[in-house]
C-alpha cells in the first residue's frame, strides 16, 4: 500500500505513508512527557511521608548503671533477668548471698541466659551452652565470656553498672 489520504485540521489533504509509523508522533512524545512527570510528582511526595513514617535509627544513650531489684527480694541462690538500657542482664545472688551481674546476652547467638540454682551455672537454652558464675564459658558452643557487670547495695538496692575497662 502506497498510502492512504486523511483530513488535516486545515483541511487540506495530507499523505501519510507506512514508513511513518515507526517514528515518535507529538501524542506518543506528550504521553512520555506527562508519565515522566507524574512519576517524578509521585517520587517527591512519597519521599517525604516515607521519611516522616519510619523514624531515623538513633543511637541510644550510654547507660552507665541501673537498679536491678531490692536486696529483700532476691533470695540467695537465685537469679533474676532486668533491663539494662536495651539489652537484658542477668543478676545472681550466690548461695552465700554475694551478688554478680552480666550480659544476659550469650555471646553464641544472642540469646538470652538464664541462671540455674540446681546447677549453679548460667544457661543458654538456644544451643545448652553453659557458663560459670564468673561469666567463662564451662561448655557449648559460645566463643566468649559473659560481659561482667559491677554490683553494689545503695538504700536496699541492688544497683548494677557498666566495668570502667569495658
Amino acid at each position: 500500500m502506497a498510502g492512504f489520504h486523511r483530513w488535516g485540521t486545515d483541511d487540506r489533504l495530507d499523505t501519510v505513508n507506512d514508513s511513518d509509523s515507526g517514528k515518535m508522533n507529538r501524542r506518543s512524545f506528550a504521553g512520555i512527557v506527562l508519565g515522566g512527570g507524574l512519576t517524578a510528582f509521585i517520587v517527591a511526595a512519597a519521599y517525604p511521608i516515607l521519611k516522616f513514617l519510619v523514624p531515623p535509627k538513633t543511637a541510644e544513650a550510654p547507660l552507665n548503671n541501673v537498679i536491678a531489684g531490692k536486696v529483700d527480694a532476691i533470695k540467695p541462690n537465685s537469679g533474676i533477668i532486668f533491663k539494662f538500657g536495651n539489652r537484658p542482664g542477668l543478676l545472681v545472688r550466690m548461695p552465700d548471698g554475694e551478688f554478680r551481674a552480666f550480659s544476659a546476652v550469650c555471646t553464641h547467638l544472642d540469646c538470652t541466659v538464664q541462671y540455674k540454682p540446681e546447677d549453679e551455672i548460667i544457661w543458654c537454652a538456644c544451643h545448652n551452652g553453659h557458663y560459670d558464675l564468673n561469666g567463662d564459658v564451662i561448655s557449648g558452643p559460645p566463643p566468649r565470656p559473659l560481659e561482667r557487670y559491677s554490683v553494689f547495695i545503695r538504700d536496699g538496692d541492688v544497683v548494677v553498672a557498666r566495668k570502667e575497662n569495658s
